[in-house]
C-alpha cells in the first residue's frame, strides 16, 4: 500500500496521510508547485526545498514538444534534468492540449493536435503519453484525458467521458507491460471527469475505481465554470473516491479554493498561482493579498508578511520589492513567487497539523474570518 491515511478530523472529511513515492515521502495534503517546463518558473530546486515543497509537478505536452524524449533521457531522466531529487508528479497534457494546441481533434485512439509553438503536427495515444512519462521517470503519471469545456451539452460529455474511460484502461495497461529503467514502480492516477453533470461525475468515478488505480483526481475544475460549481463538484464527487487512496483536485487554486477542497476530503492540489501572480507583483498573505506595485507600498518599511520566514520577508521590504517591479528588475518576480510557495506550504503545513489535532473546522472558520477582514 503506498498511501497511508493517518487521521480525519472529527468535524469534517479533511484528512491527513502519507504517500510513498520511490524518490521520497509526501505528507498530504499536500501543494505540489508547477513546473511546467522542468522548472518552477524564476526559482531554484534548493529554494523550492527551503520553502518545504515535497513535490512538484511537470507537464508531458510541454515537455514532450521542448525539448523532448531524447534529450530528457539522454540525461537520465526529469529528476537529473534539472536537478530535482525529490518526487514529480507528471501530468498528460490533456489540459494543455485543451487550452493551448490548436486544430485539435479527438478520435477514438488519442489526440491529434497542432503545436502552439511551431506548428507542427503530433499524435499522442494513451500509450504513448504513458510511454514517455517512463522516459521521464515520473513517481504519479496522469493518464490521457479529456478535458471538457464548460459550458458543454450533457450529450457530449457523455461521449467524452467514453472516450476518457476507455484511455484509463488502455493507460493502466501500458503501465503494467512497460519496464521502468528509471523510477522503479511509478503510481498511476485515475482521472475523473463529467463536466457539471453531477450524476456523469458519479458514474466517472465508479467507472475510474472499478479500473482501479494508485490514487484518484478530480479533472475538468477550474474551467471557466463559478466557484460555487468547482466547489459543488469538489465535495461530491470526494465522496465516491476510496478512502484508502489519494485524492488530487487537479488545477485548483486560490488559497480559498484549497482550504474548502481539504474540507471536502481532497489531499493533493497544483496551481500556476502562487507564482504566475508573484510574478505580476501579487503577494499573498494571511490577511488576503497585497499589490505590491501600488503606490501605497513606495515607502512601507514592513516585510512582505511580519509571520513569514521566506527570505524575501527576512530580508527586504514591501518600498524595496515596490521598486524592484518598478525599475523592472528581474530579483522582484523571484522574490515574490518564492514569498507565495512558502505561504501556500505553510498554509497547508498548518492545516495537516490541524487536522491531526481535531481543529480544522476552527482553523477553517479563522483563517476566512482573517482573510475577509483586507
Amino acid at each position: 500500500m503506498s498511501f497511508t491515511l493517518q487521521h480525519t478530523d472529527k468535524n469534517t472529511r479533511a484528512r491527513a496521510g502519507v504517500l510513498k513515492t520511490p524518490h521520497g515521502d509526501i505528507h498530504t495534503p499536500v501543494f505540489m508547485p508547477v513546473g511546467t517546463q522542468a522548472t518552477v518558473k524564476t526559482l531554484t530546486g534548493e529554494e523550492l526545498i527551503r520553502c518545504g515543497a515535497e513535490i512538484i509537478l511537470g507537464n508531458s505536452y510541454h515537455l514532450y514538444l521542448r525539448p523532448g524524449a531524447e534529450v530528457i533521457n539522454s540525461a537520465g531522466g526529469l529528476h537529473t534534468f534539472m536537478g530535482w531529487g525529490r518526487p514529480i508528479l507528471t501530468d498528460s497534457g490533456g489540459f494543455q492540449i485543451f487550452s493551448l494546441s490548436v486544430n485539435k481533434k479527438i478520435k477514438r485512439d488519442g489526440f491529434e493536435f497542432q503545436s502552439h509553438l511551431d506548428g507542427s503536427r503530433h499524435f499522442l495515444t494513451p500509450e504513448k503519453v504513458v510511454e514517455f512519462q517512463t522516459v521521464l521517470g515520473s513517481d504519479i503519471m496522469m493518464p490521457l484525458d479529456e478535458c471538457v469545456s464548460y459550458p458543454a451539452t450533457r450529450d457530449y460529455v457523455e461521449g467524452s467521458l467514453e472516450i476518457t474511460h476507455e484511455w484509463a484502461k488502455r493507460s493502466k495497461k501500458q503501465l503494467t507491460a512497460n519496464r521502468y529503467p528509471l523510477t522503479a514502480n511509478p503510481l498511476l492516477f485515475g482521472i475523473v471527469q463529467g463536466g457539471t453533470y453531477l450524476d456523469l461525475r458519479k458514474r466517472s468515478a465508479e467507472e475510474i475505481v472499478n479500473i482501479g488505480f494508485d490514487g484518484y483526481a478530480i479533472g475538468g475544475v477550474a474551467v471557466g465554470e463559478p466557484e460555487d460549481i468547482i466547489h459543488e463538484i469538489t465535495s461530491y464527487t470526494a465522496a465516491f473516491l476510496p478512502a484508502d487512496k489519494p485524492r488530487y483536485l487537479m488545477g485548483v487554486g486560490t488559497p480559498e479554493d484549497i482550504v474548502r477542497a481539504i474540507e471536502a476530503g481532497m489531499d493533493m492540489f497544483d496551481c500556476v498561482v502562487p507564482t504566475r501572480n508573484g510574478r505580476n507583483g501579487q503577494a499573498f498573505t494571511w490577511t488576503g493579498e497585497l499589490q505590491l506595485r501600488n503606490a501605497l507600498y513606495k515607502t512601507d518599511p514592513k516585510p512582505i508578511d511580519e509571520t513569514c520566514d521566506c527570505y524575501a520577508c527576512r530580508n527586504h521590504s514591501r518600498s524595496y520589492i515596490r521598486h524592484l517591479f518598478n525599475t523592472e528588475e528581474l530579483l522582484g518576480l523571484r522574490l515574490v513567487s518564492l514569498h507565495n510557495i512558502r505561504f501556500y506550504v505553510t498554509l497547508i503545513q498548518q492545516i495537516r497539523q490541524a487536522i491531526i489535532e481535531d481543529r480544522f473546522a476552527g482553523f477553517m472558520r479563522e483563517f476566512f474570518a482573517r482573510r475577509l477582514k483586507n
